[in-house]
C-alpha cells in the first residue's frame, strides 16, 4: 500500500462565498495534471484583505460541501479553531506538523499572484508548498510580473486553463440584484 506522504496533496484555500463552479473545475484540473490524492478546500472564516463575508460561515461551509459532494478527492474543511487562524502559512504548517503531510500544491489563481508578497510569511509558504497558479480572465499578465513570480522563478507552476470566469464577487452582485 503507498504511503500517503508521498502523494500530493493539494490546499485551495478562501472564504469561499460562495463556492462554484471555477472552484469546482480548477479542483478537477489539479486532481488531474498533478495528479493529487487529495485536494482541501479550507474555508476560512474571513479574507484578511476583506473587510467582511456576505455569506454566514456555515453557508459557505454547506455549500461548499454541496457543490463538491460528487467529488471523491476533494474534501472541504474548516480549520480556523483548531489552528486559531486563518493564514495560509499556519494551515500548511498544519497539515506539515499535524498531518504528517508533506507533499503539499498551494493553488491560487492568477488574481491573487498579484498581490501573494503582501500575505503573511509568503517565502516560507513557497519553501513549504509548490505554488501552483490558476488562470484568471484579466489578470494572468500582471501575475506573472508579480514580485512574488521574479522572486520564485522555479517553486511555482502556471495552468494554462481556460480562464475562469465567474467569481463569488459576481454570483454576490448578482444575488444582490436579485433580492434588491
Amino acid at each position: 500500500m503507498a504511503d500517503i506522504q508521498k502523494k500530493y496533496i493539494g490546499l485551495l484555500g478562501g472564504s469561499f462565498d460562495p463556492a462554484h463552479k471555477g472552484h469546482l473545475g480548477i479542483s478537477r484540473i489539479a486532481i488531474k495534471k498533478l495528479k493529487l490524492k487529495k485536494i482541501y478546500w479550507v474555508v476560512t472564516k474571513k479574507n484578511p484583505f476583506k473587510n467582511k463575508t456576505f455569506y454566514s460561515l456555515n453557508k459557505r461551509i454547506n455549500f461548499a460541501k454541496k457543490i463538491s459532494r460528487y467529488q471523491k478527492n476533494i474534501q472541504v474543511v474548516h480549520l480556523d479553531n483548531i489552528v486559531n487562524s486563518s493564514r495560509s502559512i499556519d494551515i500548511i504548517n498544519y497539515f506539515i506538523k499535524k498531518k504528517k503531510l508533506k507533499n503539499i500544491y498551494f493553488i491560487i489563481g492568477s488574481d491573487n499572484i498579484i498581490k501573494f508578497h503582501k500575505w503573511k510569511s509568503w517565502k516560507k509558504i513557497v519553501k513549504l508548498a509548490k505554488l501552483v497558479v490558476f488562470s484568471r480572465k484579466g489578470y494572468d499578465k500582471k501575475g506573472k510580473k508579480s514580485k512574488v513570480v521574479k522572486y520564485l522563478k522555479k517553486n511555482i507552476i502556471f495552468i494554462n486553463n481556460k480562464p475562469i470566469i465567474i467569481s463569488s464577487t459576481k454570483i454576490r452582485n448578482q444575488s444582490n440584484k436579485t433580492y434588491s
